[in-house]
């Protein structure tokens, strides 16, 4: 679950300043956060259909927030992809 200290830590770390929530930088490691949890919750609850439509949304999401950052600008959207170890 995401806490609010995490929360906070991670738009330290990916936002412009403390309060920059919405910027695609932070929206995009926050949903990689969840997607994370989603997915080590699903390696012991393998028959949780309901969360696994959750994770897909989560997923598409973050794939549409991607592709939305490499049109506006491919250098941060390079910067992300590195920081966050997408892209195997």
């Amino acid at each position: 679950m995401l806490t609010k200290e995490k929360k906070q830590e991670i738009v330290k770390e990916f936002g412009k300043n403390e309060k920059d929530t919405g910027s695609s930088e932070v929206q995009i490691a926050l949903l990689s956060y969840r997607i994370s949890e989603l997915t080590e919750h699903l390696k012991t609850h393998e028959k949780d259909n309901h969360s696994r439509r959750g994770l897909y949304m989560l997923i598409g999401q973050r794939r549409g927030l991607l592709n939305y950052l490499k049109k506006l600008d491919i250098e941060r959207y390079r910067d992300v992809i590195a920081r966050l170890n997408l892209r195997g």
